[in-house]
């Protein structure tokens, strides 16, 4: 059966789309760009400010699902710069434990939706 999940404590999608669907016990997330979404408004520049606000992002629709980090089982991160690719990764990587990490795929891309550097979406799976 499919549900939507909705998080208050993550911004609004930007276009026609959920923050995340389940489907039995499998959560796919959309993917997320840095919208604070106390104030509904873009952070962009630093793509460590970026990362953090995607992160807790996804962390609020995890658990508005009552998943966590340790449910996420593959994540997707678009970059527009690889040169970026070791910033976001020491945030991404302090969300999950050490050798438990999800399966990951990491793409440079020519843009993203708003102007934004960094996106990611992922897949939870509940934990029997």
């Amino acid at each position: 059966m499919k549900k939507i999940i909705k998080s208050d404590n993550a911004p609004n999608p930007v276009g026609p789309y959920s923050q995340a669907v389940m489907v039995d016990k499998t959560l796919y997330i959309s993917g997320q760009v840095a919208i604070n979404p106390e104030n509904n408004e873009l952070i962009i520049g630093s793509i460590e400010a970026e990362s953090k606000q995607i992160m807790k992002n996804i962390k609020s629709i995890l658990n508005q699902a009552g998943y966590d980090f340790n449910n996420v089982v593959r994540s997707k991160i678009y970059l527009t710069d690889m040169n970026n690719f070791s910033k976001v990764n020491n945030i991404y990587g302090s969300y999950f434990q050490k050798n438990q990490e999800p399966a990951r795929t990491t793409i440079e891309v020519s843009g993203l939706p708003l102007g934004v550097n960094v996106e990611i979406d992922m897949i939870a799976v509940s934990i029997d």
